[in-house]
């Protein structure tokens, strides 16, 4: 198993994801005589998961049964263990397209957290590009190392202990993106700046305050960096229900045709049964801004002239 090459059966020391419902999942690392209970009965690893093909129907010991599938960083992040708040795949996917990200690329990433960006970005590079993530805590850092071990990507990523606003990234002119998320990103525009390749990268940065964002446009603007773009990535869900509609009594037909039936009024209080999608009268909203540059480059020169 890993989580950027796909495996056909479960095997020991896998991470298999038990799907329970559609709001109702939890990662579990697949042991030899291991047991996971869930409110449809246990699960045994030995018996009912290792040798059996992901996708496969699994019977709990109470008769009901789940789903298990195999890992993929989109399940991961409604999955992972929570170290601190994440990204989830609203913001991932922009960020991961307005960076330009693709396999081979060599990308910068600061703060590690939980590894929910950090895992859709291996996958994104996978299986010749490197990602280089800095994690302030020390804690943090080794969890999420030993995560990418148990998750066959530790050969793509390097994992820095270290304070990137100090620091940095430890790499220099190599970096076609770096993606920020600290309290102080401002800081850190130096030492990003000096990771990236001198032509053609680009930067993200993710901030929930606008005051944060301003401080690092000015930072990113010192630096030579154009194209500021800053956006919000808002999601909707709308829910699809039936409704009864009631039919409306134009009344009699003003020039009716002799050689015709009249068609009987509807009956009275008729209605007609629909399906239709509502919003939702309250929604989650801002998680956070996203501001995108591209280093100023003799590409820009050209366009100019």
């Amino acid at each position: 198993m890993s989580f950027v090459e796909y495996s056909e059966t479960v095997q020991e020391g896998d991470v298999a994801i038990v799907y329970l419902g559609h709001e109702s999942m939890m990662a579990v690392k697949v042991q030899k005589n291991g047991q996971t209970q869930t409110r449809y009965g246990a699960i045994r690893h030995s018996s009912d998961l290792i040798g059996k093909r992901y996708g496969s129907k699994v019977t709990c010991s109470k008769g009901g049964w789940v789903l298990v599938l195999h890992p993929t960083p989109e399940l991961w992040t409604v999955n992972l263990p929570h170290r601190t708040q994440i990204l989830y795949t609203t913001d991932i996917a922009t960020i991961t397209m307005m960076l330009e990200l693709k396999p081979g690329a060599v990308v910068c990433e600061s703060g590690t957290g939980s590894g929910s960006l950090s895992h859709a970005i291996l996958r994104t590079i996978a299986p010749t590009g490197h990602l280089h993530t800095v994690e302030f805590h020390k804690q943090r850092a080794l969890e999420v190392e030993q995560e990418f071990r148990e998750h066959r990507v530790a050969h793509l990523v390097s994992v820095r202990n270290q304070d990137v606003c100090l620091d940095g990234f430890g790499v220099a002119g190599v970096a076609d993106a770096v993606f920020l998320d600290i309290p102080n990103p401002w800081e850190a525009v130096g030492h990003a700046h000096s990771a990236m390749k001198r032509h053609g990268g680009r930067l993200c940065s993710f901030s929930p305050c606008i005051e944060q964002v301003q401080r690092t446009c000015e930072a990113l603007a010192a630096r030579g960096f154009h194209d500021l773009s800053t956006l919000e990535v808002l999601l909707r869900v709308h829910d699809v229900r039936t409704v009864g509609l009631p039919l409306p009594d134009f009344g009699p037909d003003r020039t009716p045709d002799p050689a015709q039936t009249p068609a009987p009024p509807p009956a009275p209080h008729a209605s007609l049964s629909i399906k239709t999608t509502t919003p939702p009268r309250s929604m989650a909203g801002h998680t956070g801004y996203l501001t995108f540059k591209s280093p100023f480059d003799l590409r820009c020169f050209t366009l100019e002239e």
